[in-house]
């Protein structure tokens, strides 16, 4: 829905709460008008059932809503005497609606000076996980998420097994698009293998399903960074149609609401208004060649032709930290080595079983039809790319057939307009159109593992609205599960040098807090 559409229908809901609550309002000693004007209703019946006037905030926000609001409707008939399980089971399983009953049918009044400690045991654990839910998804959406990285394309500047703290304010939160799902998942129930959110995904029926009429228009809160060059950056694959990113042919398209399709972590080594060039594996910018912060390792693929013996793999990968896979290829016993950093490089060359090492490098022209944007007319591949120029938000291009198939995407998904070719003609939204101007900033993600990432060469762009985060620091890394990586816990994800771990540090003041809470309550124990 549009926001105004959104305005029409809470409009609606508060119509609907008067009409079912005035009376309510009247016996708890409030005016009847009261239950019918937005957002001050709510404030005044936080007021009647004994609870924070800031609990109406929690009432707008998306996800979080879904648990407060039965919430309310429990303790609003629990503050008119309704406190039994079945009450509580016919407040929630009516939506709300059982405050009808109250109001018209029910013969209640009001408690003023209720207790608000649950009645069990049960009760109490159960309004303990409500709120730790609701805690947890505010600062899970708005402030900090956690992240595992789940692929090498990064690999040395982030491994498979990291465990980040993806900082949600950095760039600016954004508001859930999707409204009706389960907290703190993404897009699938963990163990049950199920979509984790209400939308129907079917490509035909997306615009007028009724149940995609409950996502939010996109919106975001100011952050304090723009995202720099070269940063390492959180966001939604835009170009995913797929049921599950590993499983890579669907028995159809999968259309996904941005906020979740699936995550991905990669470098921005383009940013908005840049020009971007590939040249044998390397990037340029406007001209010059990218310079990678010094955490950075690039990797490539090469062809490696043993002398006598094969390699063994536990000694390849620590002698020379050649951590992703390798294998022989053909009959003569020739070794294809799927990512190998520079310094692993010089080192590895020097082995005296290595005959030769040959960069797996595609030749400049060769077209790959995998890579964006899939057009014959542009004889890309992963190491020649290019150039192109990243979309800036207010700048206009001139746009005709030749550079279209660089920019449709951007124009019709991503920015929601109708395109058609009729002859050498392009129309935009049923107009002649010869120039095009962009409605936000665009970036270039692409993984430091060269050869064995997919990133914005096969897909292209990434919008500013499928930006998620920016990782800021490693709080756990394992090599597997019996294989803690002591060095890498509570290390920063960016700065120059070597990362520190700040383990040690933590431990001793976690349990110097603790020790001295202990201290402290003995104190007031014997005073």
């Amino acid at each position: 829905m549009t926001w105004t559409q959104w305005l029409i229908f809470i409009l609606i809901i508060q119509v609907i709460h008067g009409l079912g609550t005035w009376k309510l309002y009247i016996k708890a000693g409030k005016q009847a008008w009261e239950a019918f004007v937005p957002v001050y209703n709510g404030i005044i019946l936080m007021k009647i059932i004994n609870r924070p006037w800031w609990w109406i905030i929690l009432l707008f926000l998306p996800i979080v809503n879904l648990i407060m609001f039965p919430v309310v409707w429990v303790e609003t008939a629990r503050s008119f005497g309704k406190n039994t399980s079945v009450d509580t089971f016919l407040a929630v399983i009516t939506l709300g609606f059982y405050n009808y009953y109250l109001n018209y049918v029910a013969d209640v009044n009001y408690i003023e000076n209720r207790s608000l400690q649950p009645n069990s045991s049960g009760g109490d654990w159960l309004s303990s996980i409500l709120f730790a839910i609701v805690a947890a998804t505010i600062v899970h959406t708005y402030f900090m998420q956690p992240f595992t990285i789940p692929s090498s394309s990064l690999e040395k500047s982030l491994l498979v097994g990291d465990f980040l703290f993806v900082s949600k304010f950095h760039y600016g939160a954004r508001v859930p698009m999707t409204t009706v799902g389960a907290p703190m998942v993404h897009d699938t129930i963990p163990g049950l293998n199920k979509k984790s959110y209400l939308f129907n995904d079917d490509f035909e029926t997306r615009k007028t399903s009724w149940k995609n009429k409950l996502q939010l228009p996109y919106l975001r809160i100011p952050g304090f960074e723009k995202i720099d060059r070269n940063e390492i950056v959180v966001f939604n694959q835009p170009a995913d149609t797929l049921r599950d990113m590993n499983e890579f042919k669907p028995d159809r398209n999968y259309y996904k609401p941005i906020d979740k399709k699936t995550n991905l972590v990669k470098r921005c080594v383009g940013v908005a208004g840049d020009s971007l060039e590939v040249r044998n594996g390397y990037v340029y910018i406007n001209g010059k060649k990218n310079e990678l912060p010094d955490r950075a390792h690039l990797q490539f693929s090469y062809l490696v032709q043993p002398k006598t013996n094969q390699f063994n793999p536990k000694f390849v990968k620590d002698r020379y930290d050649i951590t992703d896979g390798f294998g022989i290829m053909n009959a003569q016993n020739t070794y294809y080595f799927s990512a190998i950093s520079d310094e692993a490089l010089a080192k590895f060359k020097n082995h005296p079983n290595v005959a030769s090492i040959t960069p797996n490098k595609r030749e400049k022209g060769l077209r790959d039809p995998d890579i964006f944007p899939h057009d014959p007319n542009y004889n890309w591949n992963v190491d020649f790319f290019g150039p192109i120029y990243i979309p800036e938000e207010g700048k206009t291009i001139d746009i005709n057939l030749d550079v279209l198939p660089l920019y449709k995407r951007v124009i019709t998904e991503y920015e929601g307009n109708t395109l058609q070719v009729k002859g050498n003609q392009i129309l935009i939204n049923g107009e002649l159109a010869n120039t095009y101007t962009f409605k936000q900033n665009y970036y270039w993600m692409m993984g430091d593992n060269r050869h064995n990432s997919i990133d914005a060469r096969r897909w292209g762009f990434v919008p500013f609205n499928h930006v998620i985060g920016k990782p800021v620091f490693i709080w756990m890394s394992w090599d597997g599960l019996k294989n803690p990586r002591w060095e890498r816990f509570f290390t920063t994800v960016s700065g120059k040098g070597k990362a520190t771990s700040y383990l040690i540090p933590f431990l001793v003041l976690l349990f110097g807090w603790i020790g001295f809470n202990k201290f402290r309550k003995r104190k007031k124990a014997s005073n």
